[in-house]
């Protein structure tokens, strides 16, 4: 199984800022839209990503501004990319605005973000079968770092070096190779999507890529139960584990998930540098790869972007 691999970017490639989940502050949007322009894009900041909503000040702007900002974005032959601002919470509330119809009529297009964005990463994913970036957002102050910054560019413009990617602090808690799909993201937002219309399970084969934040040992336990009873980890053929930032004591993380991951005799590697942390990873979802677990090597069978 392959998705299709959007154009990778070039000098004068135009992009579109969105935020379909929290509210944007106006000083890290204009730093990350010098950022992205210091690269040679062509950046517009979508209508409403500096709106906010008028009861619920944790969303940046009324559900359906903030889905009408995105599908404009998506369905615009003009713009190669849309790239997400900021994190927070709700792109699982505008999941059903959009119309996917339209969408995938417009054809494959580069989509990035992270943390909450995953709710839109799991929907492009099953809906339109494209490739989508788990990277850093940009108007956020500890994603887009200058260690984040660089390998979100080398990406974007120059997937074929980097196939093969690693952590820092990589460690191996369950060895073996494996090789399948990309797919995941951020923990709490795959177990909310369990039992919801239109959800997926990873195909069998899959690599699943998982990380979150602020979330006691206790509920990183009871997410990936959740995960595991609903039948979501079936055709799971290896785990990458990211960071836990603000998640307790990361021994005890790392306990959790050994305890829960490593019985199912796959290779599982801990703490691989993408998601909420320094230097963040830019993670394709959606190619394929091979995970060592022994190496705690992830590399990808082609570059991300054609």
């Amino acid at each position: 199984m392959t998705r299709a691999r959007p154009s990778r970017l070039r000098a004068g490639s135009r992009v579109r800022l969105v935020a379909p989940s929290g509210p944007v502050d106006a000083a890290l949007l204009a730093r990350g839209v010098s950022v992205l322009e210091s690269w040679g894009l062509v950046v517009e900041v979508a209508d409403h990503v500096l709106d906010r909503h008028p009861s619920l000040p944790y969303l940046a702007g009324l559900d359906v501004h903030r889905a009408a900002d995105l599908q404009a974005a998506w369905c615009d032959p003009a713009v190669e990319a849309v790239v997400c601002a900021r994190g927070g919470y709700g792109a699982m509330r505008m999941l059903d605005l959009l119309d996917w119809d339209a969408m995938a009529q417009a054809g494959p297009k580069l989509f990035t973000g992270s943390s909450d964005i995953t709710a839109l990463h799991q929907a492009i994913g099953a809906q339109l079968d494209v490739v989508t970036l788990f990277a850093p957002l940009v108007a956020s102050a500890a994603s887009f770092d200058v260690g984040g910054q660089k390998h979100f560019r080398q990406t974007l413009f120059e997937p074929e070096s980097v196939l093969t990617l690693t952590g820092p602090c990589s460690v191996p808690l369950g060895d073996g190779v494996a090789s399948g799909m990309l797919v995941g993201g951020n923990l709490s937002l795959l177990s909310s999507g369990v039992g919801a219309e239109g959800a997926t399970v990873p195909p069998d084969g899959s690599i699943a890529v998982l990380e979150d934040v602020n979330e006691e040992p206790y509920q990183v336990d009871r997410m990936l139960t959740q995960l595991l009873r609903s039948g979501w980890f079936t055709g799971v053929a290896g785990v990458v584990a990211g960071s836990w930032t603000g998640c307790g004591a990361p021994q005890e993380v790392q306990a959790v998930v050994a305890d829960l991951l490593v019985g199912l005799g796959i290779p599982v590697v801990w703490e691989f540098g993408f998601g909420h942390c320094a230097d963040q990873l830019t993670i394709p979802l959606g190619v394929r790869a091979t995970l060592d677990g022994d190496l705690c090597t992830l590399t990808l069978d082609e570059p991300a972007l054609s």
